[in-house]
């Protein structure tokens, strides 16, 4: 057991295409306002080395848990291009919230437990921090942690407030 890390707050899924997956997820489960943007990522580092990292991002959340849609528009490398080849399309990564400053502490134990790191970089500067690890051992459990001080804290408690009040209409939200 890895202490400390705290609770699932997020569930990733890697889409080829977000309008059909968010019509899925607006008119068959329900689930909404769906919030879509573009974020600039900074500081992008792939399996060891920097580069770019360009998607479309859709969030909503059902209940207590986020849901996150990513579609990759990336021209370079990216993990979530590695997930696709496979010929795989769904559930990615499930991410544990951190406070920036639990988050190198979060990263040491991961490593210390055998993960390691396989992507990340910010959205927003350092309160907006990102990684991604696997582990040999399962290697298809992806953890993410995410610092959420800050402005992205901020807004994932907007989205959560939005879904609690959601009565069907506007369900997706370009920002």
């Amino acid at each position: 057991m890895i202490a400390g890390i705290g609770k699932v707050n997020q569930i990733g899924y890697v889409v080829r295409d977000i309008n059909k997956a968010l019509d899925f997820w607006v008119n068959v489960l329900g689930v909404g306002p769906w919030y879509v943007r573009h974020p600039a990522v900074e500081h992008y580092v792939y399996r060891g080395v920097p580069g770019e990292l360009n998607s479309t991002i859709a969030l909503a959340n059902s209940g207590d848990m986020q849901i996150e849609l990513i579609q990759d528009d990336s021209d370079g490398p990216t993990f979530y291009k590695e997930f696709l080849s496979t010929g795989r399309e769904g559930i990615h990564h499930v991410s544990f919230w951190q406070e920036e400053e639990q988050f190198d502490s979060t990263a040491q134990r991961l490593v210390q437990a055998g993960f390691y790191l396989v992507h990340s970089g910010d959205i927003g500067g350092q309160s907006g921090r990102f990684a991604y690890y696997i582990h040999d051992a399962q290697p298809g459990i992806v953890i993410e942690i995410s610092s959420v001080s800050g402005a992205k804290g901020e807004r994932f408690q907007r989205i959560a407030q939005a879904a609690k009040q959601w009565d069907g209409s506007d369900p997706i939200r370009y920002q």
